[in-house]
């Protein structure tokens, strides 16, 4: 290819939103590339459409072989989670972008967004958007026909989320173009376009954890509390397992889903998977998840078995065994991903010299901490120490992977 092909972005307005050097150039195109609906604005087009469907790869490898004028349209900003980017990157190709759906639904909602945070659900999973839009000021979501306004609404529901009021800009600058305020509860059975942008703006405080929530605070089973990583246990694990905001986290032997919830709001744009023998715990663990506002994913099973359907991980909690010991820290060191961490807790003796045992044995270094914690308690008029249960917590890391 001789020349570099431009790649114009264009409004749902169709040709009225282009620069007259734009259209110029389109005019003086041979192959006019896009999708059905962008191509669908220039019905008397002279030269070559192709169209834009399903993956790029195929598009691609047509275009690097083109040897005449091309235009690719794409809607809005090709640069904003669009086809730019990948287009780009693949080939010498010039950017001339109009405004993005974000920039003017927040013109119809007549405020600020360089404060907004911006997620894309449009072909995606809403899986794990309640940890990474709790808190948020303001949200924009590009959505799609899934996940539309009614699904986020339901969703945001289910986690409580009642804080937030919803702008739905629909059709900005086409025929049918609609904007306004709702509720959740009424987004939920209203009809909206394909086409639109969803901001959720924060009009109310709703709760806040930081790192470290009360153990009474989480569902637990009844009478037999206490099958819970205790607070300052549960944070000195986190703390060692070194997590990232995008880390993948296994949390082996969940129960109530303490260490899965507070890895998940560590991690916000990672995932997190969890797994639990007991269905009654699990149960807890899904009532657990709303409340603090936690998307992840837990299911019934006993580890090893289950583990195969959880993406290789970059750290890893095991909080039971359930007496598969050799065989769960087998497995899990074996799908740990390079540089990761695999943090176990140990309340007996017995399990400490198997586990370090099992992990000498996978070609691992282990470091541990002997935690002895005691808690004040009121005693007429005055305080004691009231001693929990000593744990081992031992992490371990691949011997190639240490700096010691």
């Amino acid at each position: 290819m001789t020349q570099s092909m431009k790649l114009i972005g264009i409004g749902d307005n169709g040709q009225e939103s282009l620069l007259p050097q734009y259209t110029q150039w389109i005019e003086e195109s041979e192959v006019l590339v896009g999708g059905e609906r962008v191509l669908s604005f220039f019905p008397n087009y002279q030269g070559e459409k192709i169209v834009i469907k399903g993956g790029l790869k195929a598009v691609v490898e047509r275009l690097q072989e083109e040897m005449r004028q091309t235009v690719v349209l794409a809607s809005g900003d090709p640069l904003f989670y669009g086809i730019g980017g990948y287009l780009s990157s693949k080939m010498n190709i010039e950017v001339y972008p109009y405004l993005s759906s974000v920039q003017l639904a927040f013109a119809k909602m007549g405020e600020s967004w360089q404060d907004a945070f911006l997620v894309s659900v449009h072909g995606r999973s809403m899986k794990g958007l309640a940890q990474r839009i709790d808190g948020k000021a303001k949200v924009a979501l590009l959505t799609d026909a899934e996940n539309s306004p009614n699904q986020i609404a339901k969703y945001l529901l289910l986690f409580g989320m009642t804080e937030y009021r919803a702008f739905v800009a629909e059709n900005i600058q086409g025929e049918n173009e609609n904007s306004g305020w709702y509720e959740l509860e009424e987004m939920v059975d209203r009809e909206f376009s394909p086409l639109n942008v969803v901001i959720l703006k924060k009009v109310a405080e709703g709760p806040r954890w930081s790192l470290g929530i009360e153990d009474e605070e989480f569902t637990q089973r009844k009478p037999e509390k206490g099958l819970i990583t205790k607070k300052e246990i549960r944070v000195l694990s986190l703390y060692a397992l070194k997590l990232q905001k995008n880390s993948i986290v296994w949390d082996v032997g969940t129960c109530t889903g303490s260490m899965a919830i507070e890895a998940a709001k560590l991690a916000p744009e990672g995932d997190v998977f969890a797994i639990e023998k007991n269905e009654p715990d699990l149960e807890n663990c899904y009532q657990n998840q709303r409340k603090f506002r936690t998307d992840l994913t837990a299911i019934h099973g006993k580890a090893p078995i289950g583990l195969d359907t959880f993406p290789d991980p970059d750290a890893i909690f095991i909080g039971g065994t359930g007496g598969e010991m050799a065989d769960l820290i087998h497995t899990c060191c074996k799908r740990l991903k390079e540089g990761g961490r695999i943090v176990l807790n140990a309340a007996t003796i017995e399990n400490l010299y198997r586990a370090n045992e099992a992990f000498a044995e996978a070609g691992f270094q282990t470091s541990i901490n002997h935690a002895q914690i005691s808690r004040s308690k009121p005693i007429l008029g005055m305080n004691r120490f009231v001693p929990l249960n000593p744990v081992y917590i031992i992490t371990a890391q691949r011997k190639e992977d240490t700096n010691e």
